[in-house]
């Protein structure tokens, strides 16, 4: 997902809407600004405008939830995609003439499109093409441009060593900038923590230019970067990360079970186990909706009902898993069968839904076929839902018909680093970081509303067994419904200005605040 950045609007348009007849002016003074500033006659390559044939074909490669990108959603005034930090820079001050807003897009999975959404004439600086990677196994070491995404980061780690990884996201096509700055969690986080727990050093260009490494830039900076929303504070260019080691076989499972197949049970125990099992194994809940066919089971037995789905990643052999589960968790009954062995990036495709086999080279594509509408929400866990929540939560899942849930499983790692050590506050004492999703293909308004209240429900039905005071919220998890903003200027998060520099280090000493009293960095209702 990628992070937004908020640039002060210094010029008011007298329009409603930006019109294409003012772009050819607008692009040209931008280019030749540009020009000046990068002593590069060659820019205008790099910048799009409303008029370039090619500008919607890269606006709509980075967009991920087609929601926005609408007949009537605003587009951009330029895209400007920079193949150096030159380009970054010069885009920075040019972006400061034109007093539009600046938007900051790496992989473009942001769940609300602030990355690249705006009620004012703005302008997305994508850095897809700032991507190169460069591994060190003998200091077990990354240096990664933003504009990579994971599943590149993935194939890269695993070209050079077959038994390290990197603690990051499931899906191969975030951008790595956005999933960082707001934390970063995958499949690995109970044995080494969060993406942003693995930062030992990054590069960022501030509102004045200039490029700072960890030294440079401070440790209040850096600290703030990892978590608090990487755009807030200028524009990260690149991460060090400390990879970590995995074996050379990892085991998989993903095995589904109804309510008519104790499914009310095995959620229940579930949750007093989940955050204390063995660190090395993660499992995921995916809980959906389902349909039992009468040629399933008795036909007195048909009809709605709830799938729970076990997800779980095990960093040892299927033996000793099974003996794990034997003695934490013998309730799912698993057997040698229900286990697949494999080594950890097979286990990256494994996650990412691709069938057992399929080439490594996957993890390259860059491309999505985004034709899911959908809206996410979150939240955290703290103590059991008791059994009567959890069945007045599964008929609000079969009434509603279309939203569910994923329930991901904290503890180890997560519960041994103080919530002080990153922006990222929510650690020991959480069972759970929850997502509530809905997914839809009806066009238009009214199927919008419904599934976005089908999430609402399921949020407002949890509100007496997540956490409170105040009710958490996973930052990346973009969810607008919990704070007010003009698609980007809002209380979701800590949100600076890369232009404003004044704007940089007063969120940088909130930021600092918030560390020595211990509060949250995210702010929440």
């Amino acid at each position: 997902m990628s992070s937004p950045m908020l640039i002060p609007l210094l010029l008011i348009f007298a329009l409603n809407s930006y019109s294409s007849e003012a772009s050819s002016p607008l692009y040209n003074t931008f280019v030749q600004c540009l020009s000046t500033n990068t002593k590069n006659t060659q820019i205008s390559s790099i910048v799009y405008s409303p008029q370039n044939s090619s500008f919607t074909t890269v606006l709509k490669d980075y967009i991920r939830n087609p929601r926005f990108n609408t007949p009537t959603t605003r587009k951009p005034s330029l895209i400007v995609t920079p193949l150096k930090v030159s380009h970054i820079r010069a885009t920075i001050i040019c972006t400061k003439r034109t007093g539009l807003q600046l938007k900051i897009r790496s992989g473009g999975h942001d769940y609300e499109g602030i990355s690249y959404v705006s009620e004012v004439p703005f302008i997305i600086l994508d850095l897809f093409n700032l991507r190169s990677i460069d591994i060190n196994i003998k200091d077990e070491t990354a240096w990664v441009q933003t504009g990579a995404t994971l599943g590149e980061l993935y194939y890269k780690i695993w070209e050079n060593s077959k038994v390290h990884a990197f603690p990051a996201g499931v899906g191969p096509t975030v951008g790595v900038g956005g999933h960082i700055s707001g934390g970063g969690y995958g499949n690995l986080l109970r044995k080494y923590g969060l993406s942003v727990d693995n930062v030992i050093d990054a590069q960022i260009i501030d509102a004045k230019g200039r490029l700072l490494d960890r030294k440079s830039m401070g440790e209040d900076l850096f600290w703030a970067i990892r978590g608090g929303g990487g755009a807030s504070f200028g524009v990260v260019l690149a991460y060090k990360l400390k990879l970590v080691p995995v074996p050379p076989v990892v085991t998989v499972f993903r095995i589904a079970k109804t309510l008519q197949e104790n499914a009310t049970d095995l959620v229940y125990r579930w949750q007093f186990v989940a955050n204390k099992i063995d660190e090395n194994l993660f499992v995921r809940l995916l809980v959906q909706p389902a349909t039992i066919k009468s040629n399933t089971l008795s036909k007195k037995a048909a009809g709605k009902t709830v799938k729970v789905t076990f997800i779980a990643l095990f960093l040892g052999d299927s033996n000793t898993l099974l003996s794990v589960l034997k003695s934490q968790f013998p309730d799912l009954g698993l057997k040698k069968q229900d286990l697949n062995e494999m080594s950890w990036i097979q286990s990256v495709l494994y996650w990412a839904n691709f069938q057992i086999g399929t080439s490594e080279t996957v993890l390259l594509n860059r491309k999505v076929n985004s034709e899911s509408f959908y809206k996410r929400k979150s939240d955290y866990l703290k103590t059991p839902i008791p059994k009567k929540g959890l069945e007045g939560l599964w008929k609000n899942i079969i009434d509603l018909g279309k939203a569910g849930m994923v329930f991901n499983a904290y503890g180890g790692k997560m519960s041994q680093i103080a919530e002080t050590e990153t922006p990222f506050p929510h650690r020991n004492g959480n069972i759970f970081k929850i997502q509530y999703f809905a997914n839809w293909k009806e066009e238009g308004i009214e199927a919008e509303k419904k599934y976005i209240e089908q999430t609402r429900t399921l949020y407002n039905y949890m509100t007496p067994f997540v956490s409170k005071n105040p009710r958490e919220a996973f930052l990346n998890y973009r969810d607008l419904d919990i704070g007010t903003t003009d698609n980007g200027g809002g209380r979701v998060g800590c949100w600076g200005s890369v232009i404003n520099d004044g704007g940089r280090r007063g969120c940088c000493r909130r930021l600092r605040k918030m560390r020595r009293t211990g509060g949250a960095a995210v702010v929440v209702r």
